[in-house]
């Protein structure tokens, strides 16, 4: 019975993320980068990464109980997202109940691209330059 509810909980999450993934793909066509191709691009990119890796974060805190770290994702098979996108790359910081998962650019392109992107458990994106 408890793992229905787990998985019951998994689809729901999943039907979430794509809705807000949508939303997030509408709003990207006047972001940052919009002059740049490429950068729009990976800014996509990045942020379909978060909401994988965050949607991978819910899984797997119905099958284990708690929020894992990057590494026992990949571990458990959970994503199968690389740990970056240059020029950006992934951690998850778990805690208080709660997590975020943090894309974080390690060079300045000269692009706008922002410095930091989050999404949390409540699937809320944060940028930062």
């Amino acid at each position: 019975m408890g793992r229905l509810f787990g998985f019951v909980g998994l689809v729901a999450a999943l039907a979430v993320g794509m809705y807000i993934y949508s939303k997030q793909l509408q709003s990207t066509s006047g972001a940052v980068g919009a002059n740049n191709p490429k950068a729009a691009v990976n800014i996509t990119g990045v942020r379909a990464d978060l909401i994988a890796i965050a949607q991978a974060e819910r899984g797997y805190y119905a099958t284990e109980g708690k929020y894992g770290s990057l590494d026992e994702l990949i571990s458990s098979h959970s994503i199968t997202i690389n740990r970056q996108r240059p020029p950006y790359s992934y951690e998850v910081e778990t805690g208080g109940g709660g997590f975020r998962v943090v894309a974080t650019r390690s060079t300045d392109d000269g692009s706008g691209t922002p410095a930091q992107m989050s999404v949390d458990d409540n699937m809320a994106f944060n940028e930062s330059q």
